[in-house]
């Protein structure tokens, strides 16, 4: 009798202990974002409805299923926000420029309002922070580093952090630069003996991915090799990861996939401790010949264990946001001067005249204006990042409207750079003579040109990504000049950044 009461306890303690799961998942998933939903219906902020468990997920499959898959010899349209996000442009004609959508239990503010972008750029309270939308999915990539951080673990990080790309710093790598890109110039020279195409992203993701290990890193490209390409490998396997994954923990279990990020995140975190350990040697044996970032983050980490956290993620983070961005850019800016051959050629005759026949320094690299705003113009049409996103930690308030806790904002990039009423009817034509008085010039609301991010999150590399870019830019052209390959297929798409789908090839010929 006692094992049967006990049984029957036992039974009944399972059935409250699944029913009280059920419902917390209830909560979790449904409750909870409706509640969210229904503050924000309140002040007049709709969007599309929600479905119990997907969100709004299956309309966005949905609605991207109906974007014409791309082609060799489909015309090229500059304006990427259509082909890469066919339900936001859709809903932003539905619902205006400030809505509300869920990505399965994330409720999300898409905002493209100029003046709440401007007050939301204006905040520098430490409870607007980093989205954590899939911010457990992209872990192995990102960590706890300066990217995905918020709070007081992010200003320590930027305190860190920000010193080492300051002005002077950076003019102290321009000689670093200069040796890579000499590097990918005769890489170039050399395939050029064969073919007149070249596949220019990934010579270029080398090339920055050399640039930051030479001047953050103290090694060159052949050291840190293994580490970029396992890094790349890991954001391919994880921008294939689907957010109920996130949301039920499904990402623990050990799926071919799983495993396959698990493997490449413990491998790059083995490769960085390498480094860390290697340059600690390095600075034992009095060899430093230059303070790099990698000694600012050991200094900072005190006593702790070289492959702490907080050292292997920041390093992931730079070594990601430093090169990956930079070298799409440099794609994207090559592919728009092969298609107007008269900037190519006004870049070339001034990049001729500054560097051609002198060693190229910071000094030349401030006066190469037309290739300045070449560089401004192809961030506006095609800028890496999507989106500024930001997260409410606690209740918050911005233009009148009063935004919940947990709330994800999402600032469209895209949609503000291709806004005609912001830059005008030509928005979508390549026309770098718009920042001939730089971008306060450009543009009615220059708040409004969001490359780098903005508010205080705004890129701490900035600075640094404008001078790689101009060197390799201004090398590249000085020495080559190119054209559109008829292999290429214009197909942006969003990998974590906006990247071309199918690569991108010119051909090249000596200039």
């Amino acid at each position: 009798m006692d094992m049967e009461v006990s049984l029957q306890m036992l039974l009944s303690l399972c059935s409250t202990g699944v029913f009280s799961l059920i419902l917390y998942w209830y909560y979790l998933l449904w409750l909870k974002p409706q509640s969210i939903r229904r503050k924000l219906r309140q002040q007049g902020i709709v969007g599309p409805p929600p479905s119990f468990l997907f969100g709004n997920s299956k309309e966005i499959k949905r609605l991207q299923m109906t974007v014409n898959p791309p082609g060799a010899g489909h015309e090229i349209k500059h304006g990427y926000t259509p082909m890469v996000f066919p339900y936001f442009d859709k809903w932003r004609k539905d619902y205006g420029p400030v809505f509300c959508y869920s990505v399965c239990n994330v409720v999300a503010l898409h905002l493209s309002q100029p003046d709440l972008v401007r007050e939301i750029s204006l905040c520098s309270s430490l409870s607007l922070g980093k989205a954590s939308h899939q911010k457990k999915t992209h872990e192995p990539l990102f960590g706890q580093g300066i990217l995905k951080s918020s709070g007081e673990v992010w200003a320590r990080q930027r305190k860190i952090l920000a010193p080492e790309f300051f002005s002077d710093k950076v003019k102290g790598m321009v000689d670093l630069m200069v040796d890579s890109a000499s590097s990918l110039l005769a890489s170039w020279e050399e395939k050029l003996k064969r073919s007149a195409e070249i596949e220019v992203e990934e010579e270029l993701r080398c090339y920055s991915a050399d640039v930051i290990s030479r001047t953050c890193f103290g090694s060159d490209y052949v050291r840190g090799k293994d580490i970029f390409l396992k890094l790349r490998e890991l954001q391919e396997n994880l921008s294939a990861s689907s957010i109920l994954a996130e949301i039920f923990g499904l990402r623990f279990l050990p799926t071919k996939r799983a495993r396959e990020a698990w493997r490449l995140n413990e491998e790059i975190k083995s490769l960085i401790t390498k480094t860390v350990l290697a340059r600690q040697r390095e600075g034992d044996g009095g060899e430093q010949k230059h303070q790099n970032l990698l000694q600012a983050i050991l200094r900072s980490a005190g006593s702790d264990d070289v492959a702490s956290s907080f050292v292997v993620d920041n390093c992931k983070n730079i070594y990601f946001a430093g090169h990956e961005t930079t070298a799409v850019t440099a794609s994207w800016c090559l592919m728009l001067l092969a298609l107007h051959p008269e900037w190519q050629a006004r870049a070339r005759t001034e990049a001729a005249e500054l560097c051609g026949r002198r060693p190229l320094d910071s000094t030349s690299l401030h006066k190469m204006k037309i290739l300045t705003m070449v560089i401004q113009e192809t961030l506006r049409l095609y800028p890496p990042g999507a989106f500024v996103a930001r997260e409410t930690l606690r209740d918050m308030d911005f233009g009148g409207i009063h935004i919940p806790k947990g709330v994800n904002i999402f600032i469209p990039v895209s949609t503000l750079h291709h806004d005609p009423t912001i830059w005008g009817s030509d928005v979508l034509e390549f026309k770098p003579e718009r920042f001939s008085g730089g971008v306060l010039g450009a543009c009615r609301l220059p708040h409004t040109y969001l490359p780098f991010g903005m508010g205080p999150r705004t890129c701490l590399g900035q600075h640094f990504a404008m001078v790689e870019l101009k060197v390799v830019l201004s090398l590249l052209l000085v020495k080559f000049s190119f054209t559109l390959s008829p292999n290429y297929r214009h197909s942006p798409i969003l990998r974590l950044i906006v990247v071309p789908e199918f690569g991108m090839q010119l051909l090249l010929k000596k200039a």
